[in-house]
């Protein structure tokens, strides 16, 4: 049983989605944090830095907003072509140019946002990406068939000058997946038709992505959440509006505790508190440790207690097995972005460092954030990266 429980606070709002009683993701929104991930804006260039290839951007927010050259020349399809990055950006942008653009990653203390000229814009079914010719599909959509038939159907339905991602929750659909193609470019048309005003001459918001909370059943669409726990009415009412509005929920339990501590159930407090620790333990005895720096998130596997009953290649498989599995639940539980570096036990197989890398990436898979596994590096590193959900935990 999948269930999401929301906790409104004074400081703020705490999110769990449990599994069978198992916390598998949690998420604190301060009241004063303003979260303009996803935000589409008409930003005025300020500042052209040719040494840095990049420019800053006013979108109206405290501090100006960073784009680099390849995120304002034309998104290409990097399999496939090669970017010229040798251009110099003061002849693509010019001070006072008005650009429409979105934010990837939201502002911290040090720096402004970071933003690009390539627009995601997300639906249901498909995420619409507007000015390119590109449409892939969720590699969490095994069959190939199927493969083939979702992007032969988005591309007949899509209008020209559009691309788009497939999401794992259009598999089997095609009715669902035509009418989200329509909604979304109907959106996507709104955003357009504001941007070139003529009387537009501030920066402006466009377009407001979606909560936490409404990410979170869009991107489980395709799963059976089958109740939400609030304790607040106007949470409440906004989540029967949004039931009313999407099918696929019509059968979503709506309950609200207004006086009680929610995070009492199935010993949530606890499980919450064990987010923040850098080791953890394994069953068999081993243990991991993550430690986040500015540029990487580094885990380190160890055999710890952990001395096994047969000989020491078997011993050290079964440590980086449940490490593995292990890995896959604290990466989506902390919400760990960027690049992940896995330091196994050394595996003297190739065979068994196959065996790891294949059960990791089917590990990932119950994630619902976008990863990609690099396989073992020549130092025998585990490489991968993770698309953080929240970028206020970053």
């Amino acid at each position: 049983m999948i269930e999401i429980i929301i906790q409104i606070r004074n400081n703020g709002k705490q999110i769990a989605l449990v599994e069978n009683g198992k916390l598998i993701e949690y998420y604190e929104e301060d009241k004063e944090y303003k979260r303009r991930e996803g935000n589409i804006y008409i930003g005025i260039v300020k500042d052209v830095i040719n040494g840095m290839q990049s420019a800053f951007v006013d979108i109206g927010t405290e501090k100006n907003s960073f784009i680099h050259l390849k995120d304002i020349l034309p998104k290409i399809d990097e399999k496939k072509q090669k970017l010229n990055e040798n251009i110099e950006i003061s002849k693509v942008v010019k001070t006072n140019q008005k650009l429409l653009v979105q934010v990837k990653k939201d502002s911290n203390d040090k720096k402004g946002a970071r933003i690009s000229s390539h627009i995601n814009l997300p639906g249901k079914y498909i995420a619409l990406l507007p000015n390119t010719d590109i449409v892939t599909v969720s590699q969490k959509i095994e069959n190939q068939q199927e493969q083939e038939r979702l992007i032969n159907l988005v591309k007949e339905n899509l209008s020209k000058g559009n691309g788009a991602i497939i999401r794992t929750s259009a598999e089997n659909k095609e009715k669902e997946v035509i009418e989200d193609i329509k909604k979304v470019e109907k959106k996507w048309n709104n955003i357009i038709q504001t941007s070139i005003n003529p009387n537009l001459k501030e920066p402006q918001l466009l377009y407001r992505s979606e909560n936490i909370i409404e990410k979170m059943l869009m991107d489980l669409a395709n799963q059976e959440v089958e109740k939400i726990t609030v304790n607040d009415k106007k949470i409440e009412e906004e989540l029967e509006e949004f039931k009313k509005e999407n099918e696929e929920y019509k059968n979503l339990k709506i309950e609200i505790k207004e006086q009680e501590n929610l995070l009492d159930i199935y010993d949530l407090e606890k499980q919450i508190g064990k987010i923040h620790n850098r080791k953890i333990w394994l069953k068999c005895g081993g243990f991991i440790t993550i430690d986040k720096t500015e540029a990487l998130t580094a885990i380190d596997v160890n055999t710890g207690k952990y001395t096994g009953n047969q000989n020491l290649e078997q011993t050290v498989y079964k440590v980086n097995t449940e490490a593995t599995i292990e890995i896959a639940k604290q990466l989506r539980l902390k919400d760990i972005g960027g690049i992940i570096i896995i330091d196994y036990i050394d595996m003297k197989k190739e065979e068994d460092k196959e065996k790891i890398k294949n059960l990791l990436q089917t590990e990932l898979k119950k994630d619902r954030s976008k990863t990609q596994v690099e396989g073992f590096t020549k130092l025998d590193l585990m490489e991968l990266t993770r698309k953080h959900i929240c970028s206020h935990k970053d």
